[in-house]
C-alpha cells in the first residue's frame, strides 16, 4: 500500500518555498522511481501553501526518510508533515492535465 506524504507550509513562507523550489524539484527527480504522484497544495489566492506526494513504498520509515530529506523540509518550510498509508479507490486518467 503506497504512502501519502502531506506537508503544510509555515504561514508567510512563500519566498522560502520559491527560493528552494529548484533544489526540491531536483530531489524529486532523483526519487522519481518511487513517486506515483505529487504536487503543491494551493491557497485561496492560488499560491502554493503545502505539498502532497504519494510514493510507492509500504515502509513508513522509507516515506518518513523521503519527507525528512526533502529540501523544503530541510530548509524549515513545513509546519507539519504527515505520513499515512494510502489506498487507491478511484483514479480518472482522462482528467489529468
Amino acid at each position: 500500500m503506497p504512502m501519502l506524504i502531506q506537508c503544510a507550509d509555515k504561514p508567510g513562507h512563500l519566498k522560502m518555498r520559491l527560493d528552494t523550489r529548484g533544489t526540491h524539484l531536483a530531489y524529486l527527480d532523483s526519487k522519481k522511481d518511487i513517486i506515483l504522484a505529487g504536487g503543491a497544495v494551493m491557497d485561496a489566492e492560488g499560491n502554493p501553501c503545502g505539498s502532497v506526494l504519494i510514493i510507492d513504498t509500504e515502509d513508513e520509515a522509507v516515506a518518513r526518510d523521503f519527507a525528512e530529506n526533502d529540501p523544503f523540509n530541510k530548509a524549515g518550510l513545513f509546519e507539519t508533515v504527515t505520513v499515512t498509508a494510502w489506498r487507491k479507490a478511484f483514479f480518472n486518467f482522462e482528467n489529468l492535465t
